[in-house]
This record gives C-alpha cells, sequence and structure tokens, in this order.
C-alpha cells in the first residue's frame, strides 16, 4: 500500500471521476433499457386487453408507464447530474491542480456543443413524452369511450390522469432545452 504522502487530492479527483463516470455508464444502459422494457410492457397489457377484449385492463397501461417513466426520468436526471458535475466541478479543480492549459474532460463540454444537439434532444424528449405519457394516454382515453366500469374504476382512471400529467410536467421541467 502506498504511503498517506503519496495520495494527492489530484489522485483523489481522477479516482472520483472514475467511479462517477462508471456510474454514468451504468444508468445510460439502465435507462436506455427502459425504453424497450416499457415498450414490451406496453405491447403486452394491448395484446391482453384486446385479445379479452377487456378495456379495464387497460387501466394498467398508466401505471406501468408512470412506474417506468419515472424510473427512467430519475436515471436521466442523474446521468445529467454526473455530467454537470464533471462540468463545473470536477473538471475545474483538476485543471487548477494541473499544470494543463486547457480544461481537463474537454469532451464533458465538446460533445454537447454540436449544432444538431437542439434537434436531437427535442426528438429524444418527442420520443419519452410519446412513450411515457401519450401511449398511456390513449389507453386512457380508450378506456373512457369503451368501458363499462363502475365508479370506482372511472375514478382510478382520472387519478391515473393527473398523474401522468404531473409526470409529463416532470418531464417538461427535466428536458434540458
Amino acid at each position: 500500500m502506498s504511503a498517506p504522502e503519496d495520495i494527492t487530492e489530484s489522485k483523489l479527483l481522477l479516482a472520483e471521476y472514475d467511479r462517477i463516470k462508471e456510474e454514468q455508464k451504468a444508468r445510460i444502459g439502465f435507462r436506455d433499457n427502459l425504453l424497450y422494457v416499457t415498450l414490451a410492457s406496453v405491447t403486452g397489457v394491448i395484446a391482453i386487453s384486446l385479445q379479452g377484449k377487456n378495456t379495464d385492463l387497460l387501466l394498467a397501461l398508466p401505471l406501468v408507464c408512470i412506474v417506468l417513466g419515472w424510473t427512467y426520468l430519475v436515471n436521466d436526471e442523474k446521468i445529467s447530474a454526473i455530467g454537470r458535475y464533471i462540468r463545473t466541478e470536477l473538471g475545474p479543480r483538476l485543471t487548477g491542480l494541473s499544470a494543463a492549459e486547457t480544461p481537463i474532460f474537454g469532451w464533458e463540454v465538446y460533445h454537447r456543443s454540436d449544432r444538431l444537439r437542439i434537434p436531437r434532444k427535442l426528438m429524444q424528449a418527442l420520443v419519452d413524452m410519446t412513450a411515457y405519457i401519450a401511449v398511456p394516454a390513449i389507453g386512457l382515453v380508450a378506456f373512457w369511450l369503451y368501458n363499462s366500469a363502475g365508479p370506482l374504476l372511472i375514478f382510478v382512471s382520472v387519478a391515473e390522469a393527473a398523474a401522468l400529467a404531473g409526470m409529463a410536467a416532470q418531464f417538461l421541467i427535466y428536458a434540458e432545452r
């Protein structure tokens, strides 16, 4: 083991960088797979509802999409927070400790500066809102149009609609503009 004097602030910051980049990478993989899980879950719910000719089952769509969408959103926010921390805290501290004439971790800034970033982020927001908000909202509309449910399921559907509206607001708040 190294002597305590061999542990420098820059070594600790580089070790922190390695760990948070690993966390960011794991979160990116998990977040991206959530979209596939959502697609499979939505397809399953719709197929079961259509096969059984039971529109009450469409009430599962908002629940599935709220749980998976919130998990997606939280992971996406943490991914962005890690990048922001590297750009605003970790990189500048390491640059200050080094003799580097240019900022350290330039990729963290560079990859965000291409001219297609804004259209790409808008398209991603559209995909996210479609998967996690529009699809279950369409399921709710179909439920309202074709159900024979009693007041309890109507109440559940209204509560789900309110939850979807709240989550839509969260997606818009957290979307990088």
